[in-house]
């Protein structure tokens, strides 16, 4: 029974080998060749990297004048359209000048009589000076005649200086715009009593061709800025590039002129531990109005030459930064790095990698290091990009 199964078990065992052989031949039966891991893969360029800052900034106008009564008076004319751009010298109110003008005249009155007693003192005295020198007039006459004569004349001086003075402020009630610019709503009606011990404040003239933007920058911006040689507020003739401000208005569009830095406070407020910076802008069609807030672009350095890859090639660990680098044979190399700052979607690298290696953009992540990699197909669109 026993020998029985076998021959019937090798009678089967023969049609099935023969037909796994048949179908491995028509399979091919080829060894199953393992994936590659696709990755996109980007050079490391070197290119000239700016570097800024963002601040929040506020806009003053570059020359701002109180326009006030500098006599007292009712206010009788005003010879200006508010908001409106007045050229320097041109007159903008009247005060009324009837009490002044009749002071000049006065003044003018007794300066006549002065100017007129000096000339008899005068003449006095040319009289009795040869007539003392001949002992014909005693010592106390000339005297007297010379004390007449310097009473008088400083009599005289005092009338003249006088009269300057009233039509000084003759002149005071004609009010002019001491600069070109525009200016503002009056502070006061037509009517009203102005001057020193009034209301002094007429209305203000405001120059805004050029803006000055103020903002605040942190210690360490300075620090920073020192090792790299940049002077905030200064100009620095050896170095090829120079700290400019862009500002972004309030409808989030940037404002098409630069400005440039002219001032840098020499101390740091202690209580916020910021400094003081003003910039100058040209402002011609007068976009930024004085007071308004706007968005500070600073540029605070410039790497030249700097080695940058893209920010999405880098991963962090414990042990620092790392990329992994394409080599010739196709593998990658797991490789730590030293990175500097970021630059929109780019990284600049310190040390660690040449310009030309290629770093994994993509596929990173399933990577391990001395894996053989493909390229992706698609990779040539990454070719030669230093920024994303």
């Amino acid at each position: 029974m026993k020998r029985h199964g076998y021959h019937l078990f090798s009678r089967m065992f023969v049609p099935i080998t023969v037909l796994c052989v048949f179908l491995c031949s028509v399979s091919g039966c080829k060894k199953t060749e393992v994936e590659l891991p696709v990755v996109s893969v980007s050079p490391a360029v070197r290119e000239n990297v700016e570097i800024y800052g963002e601040y929040v900034g506020r806009a003053r106008a570059q020359q701002f004048v109180e326009v006030r009564a500098r006599v007292e008076g009712y206010l009788e004319r005003m010879l200006f359209d508010e908001g409106t751009y007045v050229d320097k010298g041109q007159v903008l109110f009247v005060i009324n000048q009837e009490q002044y003008k009749a002071r000049v005249d006065k003044v003018k009155a007794q300066l006549q009589k002065d100017e007129s007693q000096e000339h008899k003192a005068k003449r006095d005295l040319e009289r009795i000076r040869p007539l003392y020198e001949q002992n014909a007039a005693s010592q106390l006459d000339y005297d007297n005649a010379v004390a007449a004569y310097e009473a008088a004349k400083a009599s005289a001086a005092m009338s003249r200086a006088d009269l300057a003075q009233a039509e000084l402020e003759l002149g005071y009630t004609t009010v002019r715009s001491p600069l070109s610019g525009y200016v503002s709503e009056r502070n006061v009606d037509l009517g009203s009593l102005v001057g020193p011990g009034a209301k002094s404040l007429l209305v203000t003239i405001v120059k805004s061709d050029t803006v000055l933007i103020d903002f605040s920058m942190t210690a360490l911006d300075y620090l920073k800025s020192k090792e790299r040689n940049v002077e905030f507020g200064g100009k620095n003739e050896e170095r090829s590039w120079q700290p400019y401000v862009t500002v972004t208005l309030a409808d989030n569009t940037v404002y098409p002129y630069k400005g440039t830095l002219d001032f840098a406070d020499p101390q740091v407020d202690p209580q916020t531990g910021t400094f003081s910076v003003r910039a100058e802008m040209p402002n011609p069609s007068h976009a930024i109005l004085p007071g308004q807030f706007t968005k500070v672009k600073l540029l605070v350095d410039v790497r030249e030459g700097a080695t940058v890859i893209p920010r999405r090639s880098l991963m962090i660990e414990k042990g620092g930064a790392h990329i992994f680098v394409l080599r010739p044979d196709s593998t990658v190399e797991k490789r730590f790095i030293e990175t500097g700052p970021e630059v929109q979607n780019n990284v600049v690298v310190e040390r660690g990698l040449n310009p030309g290696e290629k770093v994994v953009v993509e596929g990173q992540h399933k990577l391990s290091p001395g894996m053989k990699v493909k390229v992706s197909a698609t990779n040539n669109e990454n070719k030669g990009k230093g920024q994303s």
